[in-house]
């Protein structure tokens, strides 16, 4: 999995290409808890994430529970496949989806 930063003031886009798994979920969750400190805005943009497993959704979850204290977080480009992952899982009644 490929994570691309792009932060602009209060603001951070993360774009995440590949696959969010089991292997790849705690690098995802380590670059999230080195950067979200000062974030009000915090966007996922998931248009070249291929897969997603529970590992991933875990990551997720926690970021949403730590922007839901200091800001907002949307999830952008998620695919069908992807979106079927997020409403079996009753992810879409937690996480904002544009």
């Amino acid at each position: 999995m490929t994570i691309t930063k792009n932060k602009d003031g209060a603001k951070l886009v993360v774009a995440l290409t590949g696959r969010l798994d089991t292997t790849t979920a705690p690098q995802l969750e380590a670059e999230l808890r080195t950067v979200v400190d000062g974030i009000s805005e915090l966007e996922f943009d998931l248009a070249g994430l291929e897969y997603i497993s529970s590992a991933g959704l875990r990551v997720l979850l926690a970021a949403q529970k730590v922007m839901n204290k200091q800001g907002s977080m949307v999830i952008r480009n998620a695919n069908a496949d992807l979106m079927d992952i997020f409403e079996v899982t009753g992810f879409v009644d937690i996480l904002h989806f544009e």
